[in-house]
């Protein structure tokens, strides 16, 4: 099915598309091997010893949880459409969440432009309005999970103080050091900017041709009434609790995890708050988290008195349950999707 008819052609290089996807997968082969290497021969066969003795019943609410997940994503995205004139169908909401999911584990952020290409093919949602919307989502989620990087840090503070004393602080102010610094960068960045402001100018008539420029303006407007949907939603409150209870259950996803190992089930709510904020930053980076997200998950877990062996291996549980639901339901939404009919009557 060709999603893009309807919308924009998000990447116009088949190559550069493969390129993309075969460096950001290669990243996540590399963190596995990373994580592996050290690893003794014992070390690799607790590991695996922790996944013959996971009770697995967890993981199968925890597939569930995702579901419900991905389908209140699907309602707030149907409150957000409808200030702008459009109502499309729960059902291909969740099909478009779901498939927009599905892709993303082959390249990050290919999901956005296929989640808004099957609703302006099946629904006459026009592609920019559509694309505009899933970034004021995105923004919003942003928000939510500053928040929530804000609360792991008054909460956890005596516990990850030391981890970002000697990790994290250093590097940020090393780079900011860095740029302040660096006055003959600083220069060149102004000059470079006072070129391309005057440049623009000069040439603006020129560049409104372009189809590059049309098509950036199209994506700016729609993400600007996207964000004038969020004031003329009809139902704030119910958009409200779709949106936290988006993020609640995405903790609840990593937190229940906890029970499938004796070792990690006594850990705290804190514990899993920290896992949660940590290991999204692995998801954001590689495709579906691949090697870095069990990995950040570890590390995270050892601050906690897990060792590395049974925190590499939860983190691996919790990855495999995420990714097993979205190749699951993504690969049946997408084939049921093919049995859909357009408002043309077409399949």
């Amino acid at each position: 099915m060709s999603f893009f008819n309807a919308g924009v052609t998000p990447f116009r290089s088949k190559i550069m598309t493969s390129v993309k996807f075969v460096f950001f997968l290669g990243l996540g082969i590399f963190i596995i091997w990373l994580s592996l290497k050290d690893l003794s021969h014992e070390e690799k066969a607790q590991i695996i010893r922790s996944f013959k003795i996971a009770n697995y019943n967890w993981v199968f609410l925890v597939i569930f949880l995702g579901i419900c997940s991905h389908l209140l994503r699907s309602l707030r995205w149907i409150i957000l459409l409808e200030p702008m004139g459009y109502r499309i169908s729960l059902k291909n909401s969740f099909y478009a969440v779901m498939i927009g999911y599905f892709a993303n584990m082959a390249f990050p952020r290919l999901g956005e432009f296929t989640r808004c290409g099957i609703v302006a093919r099946y629904d006459k949602v026009p592609f920019t309005k559509a694309l505009g919307t899933v970034i004021t989502e995105r923004a919003l989620d942003m928000v939510i999970f500053f928040f929530l990087i804000l609360l792991t840090i008054l909460t956890q503070i005596g516990i990850i103080h030391n981890y970002l004393q000697t990790n994290i602080y250093p590097r940020i102010q090393g780079k900011f050091s860095n740029f302040l610094t660096n006055k003959i960068f600083l220069l060149a960045l102004i000059i470079a900017g006072v070129i391309l402001i005057l440049l623009f100018i000069f040439l603006r008539k020129k560049i409104a041709h372009f189809k590059l420029y049309q098509k950036t303006i199209h994506i700016i407007i729609g993400f600007w009434e996207g964000l004038k949907s969020l004031g003329q939603i009809r139902q704030p409150v119910l958009f409200i609790v779709y949106s936290l209870g988006i993020w609640c259950l995405y903790f609840l996803m990593l937190y229940l995890c906890f029970f499938c190992l004796p070792e990690t089930s006594s850990l705290s709510l804190g514990a899993g708050l920290s896992a949660l904020v940590l290991g999204s930053i692995g998801i954001i980076i590689t495709p579906g988290g691949i090697g870095l997200y069990p990995a950040i998950v570890q590390e995270t877990l050892i601050l906690y008195g897990i060792t590395n062996t049974t925190g590499l291996a939860l983190g691996w549980i919790a990855w495999s349950a995420q990714t097993i639901m979205i190749i699951g339901i993504g690969s049946i939404a997408l084939l049921l999707l093919s049995f859909n009919k357009n408002v043309n009557g077409k399949a």
